[in-house]
């Protein structure tokens, strides 16, 4: 549990950071949530792995900030990254 604790801190801050060099039409073109809405999401998730510790009294503020990011990272980011590319031919 400790190497998930503190790989989720990166992984948080991964996500935002590509959240925030997305453009933001591209979020709306994959039919998501607004880039200032998924900044907002993906900052305050890892802000919260920062700050709560796994295990102790706000465990469930730091599980629901890894289900944040990792929602960004398997849903909305490959979205976002097709959307910016184009139709495949």
């Amino acid at each position: 549990m400790k190497i998930i604790y503190f790989a989720a801190i990166p992984v948080g801050l991964f996500a935002f950071v590509h959240a925030l060099i997305q453009r933001a039409d591209a979020f709306t073109a994959a039919d998501k949530l607004s880039k200032p809405a998924w900044l907002g999401i993906t900052g305050g998730g890892t802000a919260a792995l920062a700050l709560f510790p796994f295990g102790g009294p706000g465990s469930l503020f730091w599980m629901a900030g890894l289900v944040a990011v990792l929602v960004y990272l398997v849903d909305v980011r490959p979205k976002v990254i097709e959307a910016q590319r184009g139709p495949r031919w």
